[in-house]
């Protein structure tokens, strides 16, 4: 199979309809160190792993030059995703349990990249060598930097080969609309020294490299002990956010203050435990009163007089009253692909990791169907104007209606805060002043974490 070229209709085609789905599943998608990716050359781009098979996805859209992506061999016999597969070029990889007694396998794999690479190609892979959902770095094998160092013998009088860590970080990864997902791109791995003389064995080298490379990956995304202590952490983010003058502005300082912040949290189990687990615990016992008061934390500072209210409920309430016809057209184009969808999602065995690939896979396939049907039961009841009203109103209403959506979705949560504060009107006054208590604690662990040795 030849790479892919950026002239290739296929992989255009395929890299388009990744780009939508994307945006239509995503709330927010952002790719930040872009300058870092070589126009020309061989390359590897390496990243971590944790949602399946929409990180292939993500670099598929983020890499602004075609890529080759190593994935696992019985993708390649999937109904759906294997012709995708194919058309973009990508490698199969056989696991162990796959390849069985047939080294020749892996060999042929190989001999493929290192076909792509001295071609000045670009290969993905994902070098922990499965998905997994909690926000740690597995393990780094050592076949990345083999197949850099296998490419390097190969192409001895060409260029070397490029090693390009990304971080893949995401927010609610399995929830439609609602999720973000940012990717960082960072500076290439140092391999130079590794590849002089380029004949002698690899095996040191190789070691080197993979430990370059997990540095350089973890430097890109943000470990935490598990899902829940990464959502303490952005709840901490918060609590210094409002208490410092200069907080994170970016989405990108936001991950290194976070990957600091857990450096100092695992500095401080060592110097304060007792003070670090008491500061934990008050703030889950915080987070969870909040989100049993529907008070988020923008919500704590409002003044709830009745001009505001009235406003707010005469702006709100006119809006999704004109909205509500159109709406609900869009709601009732899109029931039948969306419940079905959903259906089959929750018949699919998957793990946490994978529920938004299967949520766009499935929807792939569903949508698409639903709208055929749709259209013939127009075309059969109304005739032609009926289909191209169909067609000319299908998506514009669906947007439409997410919107909507989305806008009611946020006067409910309004209405439920207003009505706390009816019942109890002492109730965000006594949740600031808690935060308060604990934005100051934080100031003080910060200030033993300092005098510990680490700034904070």
């Amino acid at each position: 199979m030849t790479p892919p070229d950026r002239g290739g209709l296929g992989y255009r085609f395929v890299r388009g309809l990744t780009r939508l789905l994307l945006d239509l599943f995503y709330a927010r998608v952002e790719v930040l160190g872009a300058e870092h990716v070589p126009a020309t050359g061989p390359l590897i781009v390496a990243a971590n792993h944790h949602n399946s098979i929409v990180d292939a996805m993500l670099l598929l859209v983020a890499i602004p030059r075609p890529v080759r992506t190593l994935a696992n061999a019985p993708l390649f016999r999937h109904p759906l995703i294997g012709p995708f597969l194919h058309l973009i070029g990508a490698l199969p990889v056989h696991r162990r349990q796959e390849a069985g007694n047939d080294p020749g396998r892996n060999a042929a794999l190989f001999a493929a990249t290192s076909a792509a690479l001295s071609a000045g190609g670009a290969i993905v892979i994902f070098p922990e060598g499965r998905t997994q959902p909690e926000p740690v770095l597995q393990e780094i094998r050592t076949g990345t930097a083999r197949m850099l160092l296998a490419a390097e013998r190969e192409g001895a009088s060409g260029p070397h080969v490029t090693l390009l860590p990304v971080g893949l970080v995401f927010q609610q990864p399995g929830t439609f609309r609602e999720g973000r997902a940012l990717v960082l791109i960072g500076p290439p791995v140092a391999t130079a020294d590794c590849l002089e003389p380029r004949t002698e064995p690899a095996a040191p080298a190789a070691r080197v490299l993979t430990e370059r490379l997990a540095a350089a990956l973890r430097a890109q995304i943000i470990e935490a002990d598990d899902r829940h202590t990464l959502r303490l952490l952005g709840l901490v983010e918060e609590l210094w956010r409002e208490g410092n003058a200069t907080s994170p502005a970016t989405d990108a300082a936001r991950v290194a203050w976070m990957q600091q912040a857990m450096q100092v949290y695992r500095l401080l189990l060592d110097h304060a435990p007792d003070r670090v687990r008491e500061f934990r615990a008050k703030l889950e016992a915080l987070d969870a009163d909040t989100q049993k008061a529907g008070l988020a934390a923008e919500r704590l500072s409002r003044q709830y007089s009745a001009g505001v209210v009235a406003r707010f409920a005469l702006g709100q309430g006119l809006a999704l009253l004109l909205g509500a016809p159109l709406a609900l057209c869009g709601v009732l184009l899109h029931v039948l692909p969306y419940q079905l969808t959903a259906a089959a999602v929750r018949l699919i065995p998957h793990t946490d990791e994978e529920e938004a690939t299967d949520k766009i896979a499935a929807g792939l396939v569903l949508y698409p169907l639903a709208w055929a049907l749709e259209a013939w039961v127009a075309y059969a009841v109304g005739g032609k104007l009926a289909l191209i009203g169909l067609l000319v109103t299908l998506l514009p209403t669906g947007f439409f209606a997410l919107a909507w959506r989305a806008r009611l979705e946020h006067v409910g949560q309004e209405a439920v805060a207003f009505l706390r504060f009816l019942g109890d009107r002492e109730l965000p006054h006594r949740l600031r002043e808690r935060r308060r208590v604990l934005a100051a604690k934080l100031a003080e662990l910060a200030r033993t974490a300092s005098m510990a040795g680490r700034p904070a």
